[in-house]
Formats: C-alpha cells, structure tokens, sequence
C-alpha cells in the first residue's frame, strides 16, 4: 500500500495548495526518491486522470480542476473517523435544533462521502459507539450562539455532587466534546475565575445583553487543557500507574493525556506518568482496570483508589437484598 499511500499524500497537498507546488516539495512531502516522485506525479496524472498540470510561471503542479477527487476509496482512518463522528453528532441534535443552519452541512457530509462511494446505508456500516453518552440538553442552541456571538450568559447550573442548583452569570470562551458529552469553558462571575460546565446540567439559559470577558487561549489551555481529563486545571500532581504485563499491551499504546510519559519495565509491566489537578475522573480511570493496575504514586492517589476498592469489595461481603 506504499504507493497508494504516496499518491493519497500527493493528492491531499495538490488539493490544499492556493499556488503550484514546485517539484522539490513534492518529493519531500512524498519522502522518496526523485524517480519514484516522478512515477507518482505520472501514475496520478496517467492512470487516475487527475486534471494535474505543470506550471511554467511559477513553477509546479496543479490541479485545473478544484473539485477533483480520487476514484475509490481514499480516507484515512482519522479522516473517515471525523466525518462520521461529525455526522453521528449532528444526527444527535433535537428536532428543530438549528435545523436551518445544520441542514446545509449535514448535505455537505451526505456529498463528501457520497463521492467515496460512501452512501447513508453504507456509512452505517461503519459503527462509532458511544458509551455514556447523554443528550446536550435543551440550551445547546443559547450556549452555542452565545460562545460564537461572545455574550454573557446567565445560567442556572445543578451541580451533580450536590444536587443543588446555583445561578451564575458566566463569560462562554469555547465549547468542547469530549467522551461522547458537551461542556463549556467558561469565565465564572460569581466564582471570579475559569470553570467548566456539563451542558446537560444546565437547567435555563439566558443571554445576556453584555458582551463576554475575553481570557486568552494560553491561559485557557493553561488552566483547563493541560491537566487529566475534562474536570482540569494547573497539574498539581503526577500520576504514577504500573499496569501488568497482559494489560501493558494494551495501554501502552493508549493516549490518556498529551503529555504522559510510559516506560517498560523489566518483568513486562508498563509505568504510565500522567499531569492531573482534580483526582475525579483519574480514580474512575483507574478503576476500572481492577487488579491490573497499581497506583505507585503520589500516596493520596493510591490511598483514595485503596479505600474505593475497599468499599466496592465490601458491598460483595453482604448479602443481596431483594
């Protein structure tokens, strides 16, 4: 498949290039020989009957034709990944949930794959699972415009580990979907700093006829975007994690954040070192691989995941009630 793959890399830089692409750049995109670039430039030009031409002034290669795509099938497995991911999120929405601003790009979505040979039944036969996903409730719309429109919001937020309900006025800085689920980053007025809300837990949304308070991308990845999971912030800690050696094989190639670290050990085990703030989702993390993880560090980490295996242990040692 090396050739294919050299035509698909071909094809995608032609296709993303405003100018001709001079022939040196094609063989370094492609990284190989000045003969086998030729041979590509040749192969997609004479076999394919791409619409590929060779400029005098400035010198290079280009398409003549800009909506030219490759016969068959051509997607990479992120690209097929987001299109799908894209189209399965859309389908989630409720009815009439910016139904006139999504039509247009759920008939783009039909017509990309359409011209991959992809139709609507085909595609379903590509399934993306969703575990534990819930629905991102009825303000998406209000969140959605307010983030893009940069208008405070006011909010009433029920917080799940209290079950009680506060009201806030809040700055939006960027929606994000991350395990199948909607949360907002946002600006906390009442709090006086950056918080992270579930969408699903908003229970009324107001915009507001105020403009947001702007906090720059560095700090909000700073704050929000560098630590484990959704429940972020400035790390405080590093995760230790020796999995055993079946389980190595599998989380070994596994990215759980960024910028985690994993060495091998001697006996086939597997050490994974991972930033976090906020131990929450960690823990969960850590759980469900039983007794095929150890916490190693720090000691509040492996004390916490201690008691909770004990407690789940303990409620196997009494009798099920009807």
């Amino acid at each position: 498949m090396k050739s294919f793959e050299h035509v698909y890399r071909l094809h995608r830089l032609l296709k993303a290039s405003r100018y001709p692409v001079p022939f040196e750049r094609v063989q370094e995109e492609l990284e190989c020989s000045r003969a086998t670039t030729n041979r590509v430039l040749a192969y997609l030009r004479d076999i394919l009957n791409a619409p590929l031409e060779t400029c005098r002034e400035p010198r290079g290669y280009r398409y003549t034709d800009e909506a030219y795509e490759l016969p068959g099938f051509w997607f990479s497995a992120e690209e097929l990944q987001s299109l799908l991911t894209l189209q399965q999120l859309l389908a989630t929405f409720q009815p009439g949930l910016l139904d006139d601003a999504l039509s247009p790009l759920r008939q783009r979505l039909a017509d990309i794959l359409k011209s991959q040979g992809l139709s609507v039944d085909n595609a379903a036969r590509v399934r993306l699972l969703r575990a534990a996903a819930r629905p991102p409730g009825r303000h998406f719309a209000v969140v959605a415009a307010a983030v893009l429109q940069r208008k405070r919001l006011q909010i009433d937020y029920l917080s799940r580990a209290t079950a009680q309900t506060s009201e806030r006025e809040i700055s939006p800085q960027r929606l994000a979907h991350y395990r199948d689920n909607w949360y907002l980053d946002a600006w906390c007025h009442r709090s006086n700093g950056l918080r992270t809300f579930a969408l699903d837990c908003i229970q009324n949304a107001t915009a507001l006829d105020r403009e947001a308070d702007e906090v720059e991308s560095d700090q909000l990845d700073q704050e929000l975007g560098t630590s484990y999971g959704i429940f972020s912030g400035t790390p405080t800690a590093t995760a230790v994690l020796r999995f055993t050696p079946d389980r190595a094989r599998w989380v070994a190639v596994e990215q759980w954040h960024p910028h985690q670290q994993g060495i091998w050990l001697g006996d086939g085990s597997y050490e994974l070192s991972v930033p976090y703030s906020r131990d929450d989702e960690l823990i969960l993390d850590v759980l469900r691989y039983g007794p095929d993880v150890e916490v190693m560090s720090p000691v509040s980490l492996r004390v916490a995941v201690a008691k909770r295996l004990e407690q789940a242990a303990a409620r196997y040692h009494q009798a099920p009630q009807d």
